[in-house]
């Protein structure tokens, strides 16, 4: 059975977007050798990548491209071989490589998926499905990347809960661009 993470940079303020759903924000202007090794270690699993249709069009525009494969080739090479789900109720069909468009009932297919899939399954940006996910208490661990950084303004992955959930810190890091991963796991 796999479980289901979710994988986000958030701002200092909590926004996984700016205000015109952007998320240039997250990719530090500066080298780091030690955050472009994890970013790239990170990449080096595997698993099902889930969106919803406005990350999976901001991920289709830039992953398959000849910059992406030459600025980032072993993170391009992932994401483009990936098996990928995206949730839509408008898009008529999905056509980056490996990719099943699925319009209905997220959380059932999202259990179904879990049972089913040997590896884990993962969500990135993607705010509406977190926000659903977590309601419906399917989501097993959060990685989040805080990046040192104030937006003022954006989307945050938990609009519209309907309550508090409570959260574990599982692990932590500091990278010396000021990037902060944290894993955390539902408290209860």
């Amino acid at each position: 059975m796999g479980r289901l993470l979710v994988f986000n940079s958030v701002s200092l303020d909590g926004y996984f977007t700016d205000a015109d759903g952007d998320m240039n924000f997250a990719h530090n202007p500066g080298p780091d050798a030690e955050w472009d090794g994890f970013v790239s270690g990170n990449a080096q699993g595997g698993g099902v990548l889930l969106f919803g249709r406005i990350t999976y069009d901001l991920m289709v525009s830039f992953w398959p491209t000849a910059i992406a494969a030459q600025a980032m080739p072993v993170v391009a090479e992932r994401m483009n071989n990936l098996p990928k789900v995206v949730f839509s109720r408008s898009m008529k069909k999905a056509a980056w490589n490996n990719t099943t468009l699925v319009r209905d009932n997220l959380p059932a297919e999202v259990k179904k998926l879990k049972r089913e899939s040997q590896a884990d399954l993962v969500v990135m940006g993607s705010g509406s499905i977190v926000s659903q996910l977590a309601q419906n208490g399917l989501v097993d661990e959060y990685q989040l990347v805080v990046i040192p950084v104030v937006l003022g303004r954006g989307r945050t992955m938990f609009a519209g809960l309907k309550g508090k959930i409570a959260f574990r810190l599982v692990k932590s890091r500091v990278f010396q661009n000021g990037n902060l991963f944290l894993r955390y796991e539902p408290a209860a």
